[in-house]
């Protein structure tokens, strides 16, 4: 099987500007942040990001320039923060459009994608505006002639996921809560997976049944540890607040965003400075232990 180790850069160097990037993960946990960096880094312009529910990963993309629309059911930081101020400043300005969706309907689209057809029915949206602010066309049931709406599918260029663990072949294991990470990956054309441990393929012989993510579905792996961060990852860490704060705060204006941004994610120093921290915190210990006994976990 093909070694689909890579770098991050050479990874996110693969994501075309203009693509629909769909990225894993769900408000503050397990987003693939070390990649949302990258993209940010590569200077990537005009993707139209997809995702059931975002908060710093989108946030941080609108911010930077990176991103021209959104089909998302939810951006912001729920109770913890309140509104993704940088995402509502692009939508305001028009810099950002705004794909009305529900959680559901973004399920709906991918799913569709996945199994190869253009639209997915859907009984629901009676007292919904999305379908309107869509464009949603209703279709007849062949069997009863009820009316129900057809969500398009939709099909990311470029699907990003973090893991837990992962081979050089990208079979991967996430534990937890997997949100709509898997159907992200068999609706794409390519998935890059960023990883917390790299480990051997034998690992996943020897318990297909945790396998999360097939390895012939993944075009790139990723070392990345802490690659959530500063969201949360499933047993490993939990969201940084402190840094969630300082970006939250920074980012009410356009100038002490710019400086966040620069100190934060454009700073060569800084990234050098935090691949260092990546790198000590990987020499830890990775057992079962660290995850409270993951393997016979339901999933």
């Amino acid at each position: 099987m093909r070694n689909k180790l890579t770098s991050l850069s050479e990874a996110i160097a693969r994501v075309p500007d203009n693509a629909v990037v769909a990225l894993g993960g769900n408000t503050l946990h397990r987003s693939p942040t070390a990649a949302v960096h990258e993209l940010i880094r590569q200077r990537k312009r005009g993707l139209n990001l997809v995702k059931t529910a975002g908060a710093y990963d989108v946030d941080i993309l609108c911010g930077a320039g990176v991103a021209s629309a959104v089909s998302a059911g939810f951006v912001g930081y729920e109770n913890v923060f309140g509104m993704a101020p940088l995402y509502r400043r692009a939508v305001e300005q028009g810099l950002v459009r705004a794909c009305e969706h529900t959680c559901y309907s973004v399920i709906a689209g991918l799913r569709a994608a996945t199994q190869g057809v253009p639209f997915m029915p859907v009984n629901a949206f009676s007292l919904s505006d999305v379908p309107l602010a869509q464009g949603y066309k209703q279709v007849a049931d062949p069997y009863s002639g009820a009316e129900v709406f057809a969500v398009p599918a939709i099909q990311p260029e470029v699907a990003i996921v973090h893991v837990h663990e992962a081979d050089a072949e990208g079979n991967a294991r996430i534990y937890g809560t997997l949100f709509e990470d898997v159907l992200m990956v068999t609706a794409a054309k390519h998935v890059i997976l960023t990883a917390e441990h790299i480990v051997d393929g034998s690992t996943f012989a020897a318990q297909p049944e945790l396998t999360t993510i097939a390895g012939f579905m993944v075009t790139h792996v990723v070392h990345a540890p802490r690659g959530a961060h500063p969201c949360s990852c499933h047993g490993l860490y939990d969201m940084d607040m402190g840094y969630l704060g300082d970006f939250y705060a920074q980012a009410q204006t356009a100038d002490s965003f710019e400086a966040f941004l620069r100190e934060h994610v454009l700073d060569a120093a800084y990234h050098e400075m935090a691949q260092d921290v990546e790198r000590e915190a990987d020499t830890l210990e990775w057992s079962e232990a660290a995850l409270g006994d993951v393997s016979h976990r339901a999933r």
